[in-house]
């Protein structure tokens, strides 16, 4: 298959805490508030170049509305939407939502809503955030942890296999990484359309649930931007689940929180870009993973059971994946 998927465009948002979330996404990450409409705030990272990223929209619970790529021509947009279609994966074409064209709407294996649209609005910047560099977006504005541009998402899945190759066979994602435990069991697939190692990531559930987010991440350009957002965070009273610290995945430096509506989110610098045509996916066994992350941290318990929505893992029985340390 050609590539005709280009990259991750947007992500929908769900809050149940909406002026809070919005505090957390322009003062303490320093995204900027394009658009108003209904229940729903629309933001950009400086350095993307849409006209915004984050749909951000109040709701009884937290976790992902739904997850929009990019489609690399009208004609892939709509190849991709028949192959989806005759498939049975398809829900149908919408008109479009603030900032883009008409969509194609679908469900991952595990129930994520997503869409595939090309038509979109390129941003064009007020005066007051008119850069001076004229193949930068938007002036820097050093607010927050100035957050360059959305970088990638983790979905929760109750199984890692069907979704990733799902994604390959129906919008040609390719495989990075992924971790096989003992028995066989694919614990989390990093995959990509860009050179980026990930787009998207699927990991175990170890609540069984479907469909739930484990976190959103932006990029900055360094290591150092990512230590600054720890101490913004500390200020605005942020909790900061684990990090900063280096992936052994990916090689990203990490920093993982929570926003105020329950979301957990990642400011990511680093990683790796892979151009070879021929890449061999690197695989990761139990016992390699079972040693932590790049420098021996050990990521918390948490980052198997809390997703959004939230599930009380007091009333399930919990999957038990021996790994503590997936991306």
């Amino acid at each position: 298959m050609h590539q005709e998927v280009a990259h991750l465009g947007h992500v929908e948002l769900l809050t149940p805490r909406p002026d809070e979330s919005m505090t957390f996404f322009t003062d303490v990450l320093g995204l900027e508030v394009t658009q108003r409409q209904g229940q729903s705030v629309f933001l950009r990272a400086w350095g993307d170049y849409e006209r915004h990223t984050l749909k951000l929209t109040e709701a009884p619970t937290a976790g992902v509305g739904h997850t929009a790529w990019r489609a690399m021509s009208p004609e892939a947009l709509e190849r991709r939407a028949a192959v989806l279609a005759q498939n049975g994966h398809g829900l149908g074409w919408i008109d479009g939502d603030a900032g883009h064209g008409k969509s194609y709407q679908f469900h991952d294996p595990d129930g994520h809503l997503m869409e595939l649209y090309y038509e979109t609005e390129w941003y064009e910047p007020e005066a007051q955030l008119k850069p001076f560099l004229k193949n930068q977006p938007q002036r820097y504005t050093g607010r927050g942890a100035a957050v360059r541009r959305l970088d990638h998402i983790n979905m929760l899945c109750a199984a890692v296999t069907p979704n990733r190759e799902f994604m390959a066979d129906y919008l040609g994602f390719k495989l990075r990484e992924h971790i096989i435990l003992d028995d066989g069991t694919e614990a989390g697939a990093w995959i990509s359309v860009t050179p980026l190692v990930h787009d998207i990531a699927y990991t175990l559930d170890a609540t069984r649930a479907r469909g739930r987010l484990h976190h959103l991440a932006w990029a900055t350009d360094t290591r150092e931007e990512v230590l600054r957002a720890a101490d913004i965070c500390l200020e605005h009273n942020v909790f900061i689940e684990t990090g900063p610290s280096k992936h052994a995945v990916t090689h990203g430096f990490f920093l993982y929180m929570y926003e105020p509506g329950g979301n957990r989110i990642e400011i990511f610098s680093g990683g790796y870009l892979i151009f070879a045509p021929d890449w061999r996916p690197i695989v990761w066994n139990q016992q390699e993973r079972a040693r932590g992350q790049a420098w021996g941290l050990k990521l918390p318990h948490s980052f198997h059971t809390y997703g959004t929505p939230h599930v009380d893992i007091a009333e399930v029985e919990l999957l038990d994946i021996p790994v503590v340390g997936v991306e």
